[in-house]
């Protein structure tokens, strides 16, 4: 499956890139490089990162598991841009996201990042295509484009079928497959996930997963997925903890 929408990568230009070794190994689509995130609180303040160090290749799904309160969201935040490290660097397929400005930040989100939630967000008043064809039409793709990698998005996700339907006639599962098929609408290098199958049946869940999974394998994107769901990070490539504000691997 080519998940490669038409047009140029945004982030091919003069913003710096992650220094490579001589190894002659990939660019990970993801490095955190020292990372660091501190909160003020009163008059001292909380070191929920500490020089956290991370990479995740092309392909790669890799599980983070850590009890409440140990970081996880910020961690997330951190990786998907959504807040700025106190510290270090975030490198997204190679390109230092340090030095943009909030608008190239924003672009990089838009273009490079997909966002999978515990909650779907699909907007309700729009049909599962339409849903998918949002983030497609704020970048700039055709209408037509857009609806035709819709289409091909939903029969991935085995939901052809209700293309037509808005969110309130699909089931959790459905509604949850709909949300990573727009995540996934513009060709993202790396897709972050908190809890997308937190809200469903075991059952469920496990089809959810495996339709997420196959979609990054066949994309070439890589993933990043906090979970409670040991069962499901087991499946996994690889499985990450925070420890006092380090990423470490278990």
């Amino acid at each position: 499956m080519d998940a490669r929408p038409e047009g140029a990568d945004a982030t091919a230009d003069v913003h710096p890139a992650e220094p490579q070794g001589n190894n002659g190994r990939a660019i990970p689509s993801l490095r955190l490089r020292g990372v660091e995130r501190r909160y003020r609180e009163g008059d001292h303040y909380l070191e929920v990162l500490r020089s956290a160090n991370l990479a995740i290749q092309a392909g790669e799904v890799v599980a983070l598991i850590a009890p409440s309160g140990a970081g996880k969201s910020t961690l997330l935040h951190v990786a998907g841009l959504l807040e700025k490290p106190d510290a270090g660097e975030v490198y997204i397929g190679g390109v230092a996201a340090g030095s943009l400005d909030d608008a190239g930040r924003t672009r990089m989100r838009r273009m490079q990042i997909g966002f999978v939630y515990q909650f779907h967000h699909l907007l309700p008043e729009f049909t599962a295509e339409e849903n998918i064809m949002m983030p497609q039409m704020i970048r700039g793709l055709d209408r037509k484009i857009a609806a035709e990698r819709s289409r091909e998005l939903l029969a991935y996700m085995k939901l052809a079928e209700r293309a037509s339907h808005r969110p309130s006639e699909l089931s959790g599962g459905e509604q949850q497959r709909v949300a990573i098929a727009r995540a996934v609408a513009n060709a993202p290098k790396l897709l972050l996930a908190d809890e997308p199958t937190g809200n469903l049946d075991p059952k469920t869940a496990h089809y959810v997963f495996d339709a997420l999974q196959a979609l990054v394998r066949a994309s070439g994107l890589a993933a990043l997925i906090a979970t409670h769901n040991l069962d499901i990070a087991d499946r996994m490539d690889r499985r990450i903890t925070l420890q006092d504000g380090k990423i470490e691997e278990i």
